[in-house]
């Protein structure tokens, strides 16, 4: 994260060092739409064309490679310099304007070095702000027009015209290049923004996955737990009130121990769930997950709440993830059965199986089944459980009375 936006800055940097030669204002493009940086580009054209007529003044004045500056030879020169203000909006006329200037400037033998920079400048642009093939014709025709007038005016100074075109092919070079570069750094920008903003996208659905899996926890555990806290807690009132002149304090005692004990496994599995949003690395906070070992106390739990559990576990080694899925689907089982089971003496069957490839779950108890009140998270929670490993939940009554829940978890041995 801190490469790509060192990245990021380093590449704006470039792009505003860029920005008054390059011929694209700092801050646009598609990397950095919206963004404005520095002046406008009209108004640092205007003072780039300011500083081209300063310096072709000084040059006017101070260089004597041709005839001196009179009127007409002030008038052409100072006048080439204005198309430069537009260079960035019109390249191809800026440069055209400048050389219906300078062409008569230089073919009426004026101080040629002061009408160079103009020039130059108006190449560059052209080259900087256009495609390879418009610069490749663009240079041909300037080059090719350069070396024919030269040839009529002076056959006999090929160095000059050597010279004079290596300056011309030079500067669309070096304009070229600098398109390219600026194209360059506005991929790179690109780029780090979209990687960035993946990031961030796979941060938010990271952050939403492990919100929903905490919910998912808080659920199952406190759902449970509350459960059993209230049958137990029912029981206790059915043998305090049965019969006060002969109570069963042993009895009593042991619904309440069963409450105590309830009570002591919901907080320590609250503390090792809510740990996950103390620690900066969710990994160490999860600690333990439930597993199919986790199993027999489900059982036990389910027994002291007046429950007749038969538990057969026909497994041994499974991926931790499925293990945990099975763990929480038959905790919600349970705790369905026990609250909706509606009648004494219920029986529940817990069987779970390795099958061909996948882990198989099968709850069923003979009670009144869900009943009608109104539908919790429970059989939501199951389901979502099941894909997370990419298994499926079925729950239903049975013929008759009693309820069933059958989940089929795929299992990968190579996973842990």
């Amino acid at each position: 994260m801190r490469g790509r936006r060192a990245l990021i800055e380093r590449a704006a940097l470039v792009e505003r060092a860029l920005a008054v030669v390059n011929g694209v204002p700092a801050g646009t493009g598609s990397a950095g739409a919206g963004r404005a940086v520095g002046p406008s580009p009209l108004r640092a054209d205007a003072w780039l064309a300011a500083a081209a007529a300063l310096l072709a003044v000084a040059l006017g004045m101070s260089v004597e490679d041709g005839r001196h500056l009179d009127a007409l030879g002030w008038t052409l020169l100072l006048a080439a310099q204005v198309p430069l203000v537009w260079r960035r909006r019109s390249p191809l006329l800026a440069l055209l304007a400048v050389v219906l200037c300078v062409v008569p400037y230089h073919g009426l033998d004026y101080t040629h070095s002061a009408a160079v920079p103009v020039a130059m400048i108006a190449l560059y642009t052209v080259a900087a702000n256009g495609t390879a093939r418009r610069t490749v014709l663009t240079g041909a025709s300037v080059v090719g027009v350069t070396l024919f007038v030269n040839a009529l005016e002076n056959p006999h100074q090929v160095a000059e015209i050597l010279r004079i075109s290596g300056w011309i092919v030079s500067v669309l070079l070096l304009g070229g290049y600098i398109r390219v570069h600026r194209q360059y750094i506005a991929s790179a920008l690109e780029r780090a923004e979209r990687a960035e903003r993946t990031r961030e996208e796979e941060a938010r659905r990271r952050v939403a996955e492990e919100r929903l899996r905490i919910a998912r926890d808080l659920h199952d555990l406190l759902a449970h737990s509350i459960t059993l806290i209230g049958v137990q807690t029912s029981v206790a009132a059915h043998v305090l009130a049965a019969d006060p002149d002969r109570l069963d304090r042993t009895a009593v005692a042991k619904a309440l121990d069963d409450i105590a004990d309830t009570c002591r496994t919901a907080r320590g599995e609250l503390r090792t769930t809510l740990e996950v949003l103390r620690e900066e690395d969710a990994q160490e906070g999860r600690g333990p997950l439930p597993g199919l070992h986790g199993l027999p106390d489900l059982a036990e739990t389910a027994r002291a709440a007046g429950a007749k559990v038969d538990l057969a576990v026909d497994a041994v080694e499974v991926p931790a993830a499925v293990g945990a899925a099975a763990y929480r689907i038959v905790q919600e089982a349970l705790t369905n059965a026990v609250r909706h089971g509606g009648r004494e003496g219920l029986t529940v069957r817990v069987e779970v199986c390795d099958g061909e490839d996948a882990l198989r779950v099968r709850v069923t108890d003979d009670g009144a089944g869900v009943g009608e009140g109104t539908p919790g998270f429970g059989l939501v929670g199951m389901r979502e459980r099941a894909r997370s490993v990419g298994g499926t939940v079925d729950a239903g009554p049975l013929p008759g009375e009693g309820y069933e829940v059958s989940a089929v978890l795929p299992m990968r041995r190579d996973e842990t």
